[in-house]
């Protein structure tokens, strides 16, 4: 048998590459924290050019699209990207403007109507046989201004010590800083970027390989696409039906509540059930039942969401069945937590994608080999 030197330097230095990485794993994982820890900007400014991007190309088709003037041309890049970012900041400010204030004020308000509610418990007797003799004499000897003294210490300090929130925030103020700088420059720059990313695959890749990669890069772009679209659109409309239900069933904090969980709906399956806890938490501080028949409100218009908006809005949109969905935000959750719930479920809608074709064009040569075979019978 012949020895192809060539493929056995190739194996050879395969091997001794991942005994080093073996070996070495401490030191190699250390670094790739490290380099990680850097690129967060990076990433973070990457994921946000691509969602404004979404937006901003919006935007840009409805531009003046039939301007011959140089001028509307040439502003329509920096024109349209500044009014994408200022939609998504206001967005955001918004809602935080809408959400925090009041919901500071009803823990409060919640925390002073405590003792009241504690001894109207406490007096009923089905309740004191029910609770033992030693925590309700702690629950009646319990100084509950203090209690209200330290949760407003708490609010006030932000859970966290005055250092530690000053270094957290400059932190996280410079990390979206440069974030925002450089998805400034990706959105100025995505044409001549495009250009020069297809220039590298054209010089360093076969053609077969280079079909390869940007087929998958086009199914992750529609699938991520899609699903930013989609989710958006849903949560829009969820909230927006939150909102015209609460008003009309007289609930408080109809706006406020209705946004919040038009926010968590972005993420996927849970995420209104976020916002619906958070929300009978508010409710709770005017009224127990009201904080009651909103959670069988949630309930109803979850089902409806779920069945008719849903399926019509997102999943027809990324194509990926209900089960699949779950999945992903089960699993994604599970290992990176609330990003790993909105990107599971388009990372896995790609993939589901590529199988399906991957599949029915194994099945199709399979039928066209099976034919031939027929054919050369006869």
């Amino acid at each position: 048998m012949k020895v192809d030197w060539k493929t056995c330097r190739r194996v050879g230095a395969a091997a001794f590459i991942l005994f080093l990485a073996i070996h070495y794993w401490p030191v190699a994982a250390g670094l790739i924290h490290l380099l990680l820890g850097a690129c967060v900007p990076l990433i973070l400014g990457a994921a946000g050019a691509y969602v404004i991007n979404i937006l901003m190309s919006f935007y840009e088709r409805l531009w003046f699209p039939k301007a011959r003037t140089a001028g509307l041309n040439k502003a329509r890049r920096p024109v349209c990207m500044l009014l994408a970012i200022v939609t998504v900041g206001g967005v955001l400010a918004a809602v935080v403007m809408l959400v925090l204030p009041e919901l500071i004020r009803c823990v409060a308000a919640l925390v002073q109507r405590a003792p009241a509610a504690v001894e109207q418990i406490m007096s009923n007797p089905t309740v004191a046989r029910l609770i033992p003799a030693d925590i309700g004499q702690r629950l009646e000897s319990l100084n509950w201004q203090d209690v209200i003294d330290q949760v407003e210490k708490i609010l006030r300090s932000g859970f966290s010590g005055a250092a530690n929130a000053v270094s957290s925030i400059f932190s996280g103020a410079v990390t979206t800083l440069f974030a925002l700088i450089f998805a400034i420059y990706i959105l100025l720059g995505k044409d001549r970027l495009s250009r020069q990313g297809m220039r590298v695959l054209y010089a360093y890749l076969k053609p077969a390989w280079r079909e390869r990669v940007l087929y998958v890069l086009s199914v992750l772009d529609r699938s991520f696409h899609s699903y930013v679209v989609g989710q958006c659109t849903e949560a829009v409309i969820l909230g927006c039906l939150c909102i015209g239900g609460m008003t009309l069933f007289r609930f408080p904090y109809a706006t406020m509540i209705g946004t919040l969980v038009g926010v968590t709906a972005l993420i996927p399956v849970a995420g209104a059930y976020i916002g619906a806890g958070v929300g009978a938490f508010m409710i709770l501080s005017v009224s127990p039942e009201k904080a009651l028949w909103f959670l069988v409100f949630i309930v109803v218009l979850q089902q409806l969401e779920g069945n008719l908006i849903y399926p019509k809005v997102v999943g027809s949109s990324i194509g990926l069945p209900g089960i699949f969905v779950l999945a992903a935000v089960t699993v994604g959750g599970a290992m990176f937590g609330v990003l790993g719930m909105l990107v599971g479920v388009p990372l896995v809608a790609a993939l589901y994608q590529i199988v399906r074709d991957d599949l029915a064009r194994r099945e199709l040569a399979r039928t066209a080999v099976t034919e031939t075979d027929g054919d050369m019978e006869i």
